[in-house]
């Protein structure tokens, strides 16, 4: 148990910065941390830490050390937390990162139930639209939306949902209801602000491509969306997005029987032998919520219940769907 306290206090030290912040994490003093990691460089007879004035700073030997005693004490907690499963609630702290706008239309009232379900969870959610490295930034779990799968972690697949046009009664009333998809050219298309002009639509034709062009494009989901709803055009929506407001009168479909690429969702972990049982806990909970989100397509939601993941093979957002694809000229 001594060689676990100084592993702690060397882990805690570097990821803390300082030796006076990993006594605080571990409930003992400065003096005792600084000993415990002097004996640990002592029994491996290297210098781990460098000492300054400016802070603590990792030798060569210990950016080494470092990786391998985190996650060794990693797999300690993930046994002892295996052992101790039969009698123990789950608990402890968990980080979760997904994009801002499912976290804000949908994952933060699921936060809130899955800690009525388990009180000694604490959970953080972290909301943001770029893809955050679950193992650098020390994230649980990740919800992702689209995008490529990164090749060294588990991927659960969630569900489907097909991307739909949109506009607001208000914008067709003025404009006009498009009728193929050629008449997408003579409207006001928005978009998101990362991607190509144009769109892709898969129809009873196959698929097509529309070069349309977007005088407003945002980089936030919300955002694009409020502007559909205040009338200022149309736009390709997925699902779990509209499916409210169109139900509610407050949008419309255009081009119904024209659908563009599918948004894939996925939760990402890192691989690991054992899950600690709040992470099995929290994976469980998200993929039968999740899956659950309006519009999804039924054939594609993955069942609830954690019987481990496989990988699918990642689709590109652009992806050509079956059909032979056609281009229209403006």
């Amino acid at each position: 148990m001594d060689t676990l306290r100084a592993l702690e206090a060397f882990v805690h030290s570097v990821e803390l910065g300082s030796l006076s912040g990993a006594a605080r994490a571990l409930g003992t003093t400065q003096p005792t941390v600084s000993k415990l990691v002097a004996g640990l460089e002592r029994s491996l007879g290297v210098r781990l830490l460098r000492r300054t004035a400016a802070g603590l700073s990792l030798t060569e030997e210990g950016q080494r050390f470092h990786e391998r005693a985190r996650r060794m004490l990693e797999d300690y907690g993930d046994a002892v937390s295996d052992a101790r499963e039969g009698i123990q609630q789950p608990r402890g702290l968990l980080r979760m990162s997904a994009p801002v706008t499912m976290g804000q239309r949908h994952l933060n009232a699921m936060a809130l139930e899955f800690l009525g379900l388990y009180p000694d969870i604490e959970l953080e959610l972290v909301l943001d639209d770029r893809f955050v490295d679950p193992l650098e930034e020390r994230i649980d779990v990740s919800l992702r939306v689209g995008g490529a799968l990164p090749p060294d972690l588990v991927a659960r697949h969630l569900g489907t949902w097909p991307r739909v046009l949109v506009a607001s009664p208000d914008y067709i009333a003025a404009r006009g209801r498009p009728r193929k998809p050629q008449d997408l050219l003579a409207h006001d298309y928005l978009r998101y602000a990362s991607g190509d002009d144009g769109v892709l639509l898969q129809g009873p034709e196959g698929s097509v491509t529309v070069p349309v062009r977007s005088r407003y494009r945002v980089n936030n989901a919300v955002a694009l969306l409020d502007s559909v709803l205040g009338g200022a055009g149309i736009s390709l929506q997925p699902t779990w997005m509209v499916a409210d407001p169109l139900a509610q009168g407050r949008l419309v479909r255009v081009l119904g029987r024209h659908t563009g690429p599918p948004q894939e969702a996925h939760l990402l972990y890192a691989p690991r032998r054992q899950l600690p049982l709040r992470v099995r806990v929290l994976v469980d909970f998200l993929s039968e919520r999740v899956a659950k989100l309006p519009g999804a397509s039924r054939a594609a939601v993955s069942s609830a219940g954690f019987s481990g993941s496989r990988r699918p093979a990642p689709e590109p957002l652009q992806k050509k769907t079956a059909g032979q694809s056609r281009r229209i000229s403006k």
